[in-house]
């Protein structure tokens, strides 16, 4: 640990941010607190944000964390595809999407590592996608108890943050799962968009809070 920062975690977060178009990458140790963190940035207090009635349960709970409204927008079937932004947030959820150059400009993407179903099986773990370099920065400082890149003994303490990073370990196994993802001459490969089934959480009272 150097100042602060494993080395690993930054190169990975290097690797991903390659593989997935975005400028920067930040990863932490899932992606529901990914989700959390980009919706605090947002500053989504008191906003009503809208998001699919068939999704994950933990989206509506960092939403409602974050201190906003949950609206969810029917969904036909019960399956939910790929990645879907949080209205009217910059903010999306990306747990079924993991591909090449995905990125989308002006947003905080965040993605998922964890469970059985996943391209990317980490077993746990996220990481925000942005290409906004106050928001990394300031994602970098949330995810670890609010301290800058150095001892804490000679820290400036003026952020409360949460204990939201990646451990060591996984960020050291996660760059060498990477390489499944390029193909010969480095060419970044491609996956589909996955489907899940999810419950209809419009039907449960503890999100209408």
């Amino acid at each position: 640990m150097s100042n602060g920062v494993y080395k690993i975690t930054e190169e990975f977060e290097s690797k991903l941010a390659d593989y997935t178009g975005a400028r920067y990458a930040v990863t932490v140790d899932n992606q529901s607190n990914a989700l959390f963190l980009a919706l605090m940035y947002e500053k989504v207090k008191g906003m009503e944000i809208t998001i699919p009635s068939r999704t994950y349960p933990s989206v509506p709970c960092e939403i409602i964390h974050a201190g906003a409204k949950v609206k969810f927008e029917p969904v036909e079937g019960t399956t939910i595809k790929g990645a879907y932004q949080l209205h009217p947030t910059n903010v999306w959820d990306s747990a079924l999407r993991f591909t090449a150059d995905m990125y989308i400009p002006g947003t905080h993407m965040c993605v998922s590592f964890t469970g059985p179903y996943k391209h990317f099986k980490l077993s746990k773990g996220g990481a925000i996608l942005t290409d906004s370099h106050d928001a990394y920065l300031w994602f970098k400082r949330a995810r670890y108890s609010g301290r800058r890149e150095c001892s804490y003994h000679d820290d400036n303490f003026d952020m409360l943050g949460w204990n939201f990073y990646m451990m060591p370990e996984l960020a050291a196994r996660g760059l060498l799962l990477m390489n499944q993802f390029y193909g010969a001459g480095g060419k970044k490969k491609v996956n589909e968009d996955l489907e899940l089934p999810y419950p209809d959480l419009s039907k449960f009272e503890i999100y209408k809070q």
